[in-house]
């Protein structure tokens, strides 16, 4: 997905707002090659001041068998968006683990991409709610995921 000035986030500049210390994306994805995260084709692309955005392809890795986007491809797009947010979010010494998901698939995808955006409803000291909006590339609602986030000592 390529940058576009004016309404899209350099990757590269971590801005002010909710993040402590300077969110590296380039690490975060070189991490995650290996994962699920990296053989879904995920990436993350932008950061904002209050926001975390990435991307999926929608192809033969994330369709289900009737040639839609699986469901469980957007819910894995959701958590490793939330999962990597909140992680960014807290100071040092504590840790972000998933504590409960939901979704609602609103539309099918069959091709391109999928771009979610995760943005915190509530970033407490031992828990944080996010809700992670995915589009299409026509910018047509296709998820709304929520996902609540326990913060922990880091191990």
């Amino acid at each position: 997905m390529p940058y576009n000035p004016g309404t899209d986030v350099a990757p590269c500049a971590p801005p002010a707002g909710i993040w402590h210390g300077a969110p590296d994306l380039d690490t975060a994805n070189r991490m995650s090659a290996g994962s699920a995260i990296g053989h879904l084709g995920i990436e993350l692309t932008g950061l904002g001041a209050d926001h975390l955005v990435g991307r999926m392809p929608v192809d033969d890795r994330t369709r289900q068998p009737f040639g839609i986007l699986h469901g469980g491809a957007s819910v894995l797009l959701a958590e490793t968006l939330v999962s990597c947010a909140a992680t960014f979010a807290v100071g040092p010494g504590k840790a972000c683990v998933g504590m409960e998901i939901n979704a609602n698939h609103l539309r099918p995808v069959t091709s391109g991409w999928v771009t979610g955006t995760a943005r915190p409803l509530s970033l407490g000291r031992r828990t944080q709610v996010w809700e992670v909006r995915i589009v299409d590339v026509d910018d047509r609602l296709v998820c709304v995921s929520r996902c609540t986030m326990a913060v922990i000592d880091a191990p």
